[in-house]
């Protein structure tokens, strides 16, 4: 009975007499052409890959029956005569020479060639890495090589020759100050004059230190206070010429 239905469709549902109503037009949009003439301006033809530098064949110079391919253009280059060639390959009736044998005992000559020989020395090497990186001994600078020159720990020349012109422009310069110091009217003070002066500072200082110590232990009057600020002046000031003469070995002084 299910064979016999009709075949269900949704048109079934819409009555003969009633008419579809027309599909509406594609909207197309008034811009279009304006948008294509846009993209367009800034192409060119063959800006990517550039024009064809062969000129493409005519249809009508097609290939005909029983015509050749057309030939390459000769080579300007020259092919010399007398150029190296490979040995030509020998011919079939071209026989090795046969029957010739050599007297020479290969294992004999061999064997005494070993004994004889010297042994080879194994290359030295150190090793500066625990995952055993290996360098040529030689070229590390580890091996004393030059220990063994006629001229090792020798002054070179050039800077004997160099201590010469410094201790010559020292001396020029001494000359130069003593010369100076000469025409400013200084004297240098003698080593004798520099003792005699120390050993008078301080003999004074002594003396000033001894009155110091004779100082009442109460100051309760303004010359008291007095004394003992003059005192205590002279014996600084004298601490202070002490310490600049033994400070300064050379010293030199105005003549009046």
């Amino acid at each position: 009975m299910d064979s016999l239905c009709p075949p269900e469709s949704i048109y079934n549902l819409i009555p003969s007499d009633t008419k579809v109503p027309p599909k509406p037009s594609r909207y197309v949009s008034i811009f279009k052409a304006a948008v294509k003439n846009e993209l367009q301006k800034g192409k060119a033809a063959w800006k990517t890959m550039g024009p064809a530098k062969v000129d493409v064949p005519s249809p009508k110079d097609f290939m005909q029956k029983r015509s050749k391919p057309p030939k390459p253009p000769l080579s300007d280059k020259k092919t010399d005569k007398n150029e190296v060639r490979k040995p030509p390959v020998p011919l079939r009736s071209d026989h090795p020479i046969m029957g010739i044998q050599s007297g020479k005992n290969f294992i004999n000559t061999n064997a005494a060639a070993v004994i004889m020989g010297v042994a080879k020395k194994p290359k030295p090497i150190y090793v500066d890495r625990r995952t055993g990186d290996r360098h040529g001994l030689e070229l590390s600078g580890l091996v004393p090589k030059y220990i063994n020159k006629k001229d090792y720990g020798i002054i070179p020349e050039y800077i004997c020759k160099r201590n010469e012109e410094v201790k010559k422009v020292q001396e020029e310069y001494d000359n130069y100050v003593q010369t100076n110091l000469k025409k400013a009217a200084m004297k240098c003070v003698s080593d004798e004059e520099r003792d005699a002066v120390l050993q008078g500072l301080k003999k004074n200082w002594e003396e000033v230190h001894k009155e110091f110590q004779s100082l009442s232990v109460f100051i309760d009057s303004l010359p008291k206070k007095i004394r003992k600020q003059r005192l205590e002046a002279e014996m600084k000031q004298l601490e202070h010429d002490i310490s600049v003469i033994e400070k300064h070995k050379v010293i030199y002084i105005a003549n009046k």
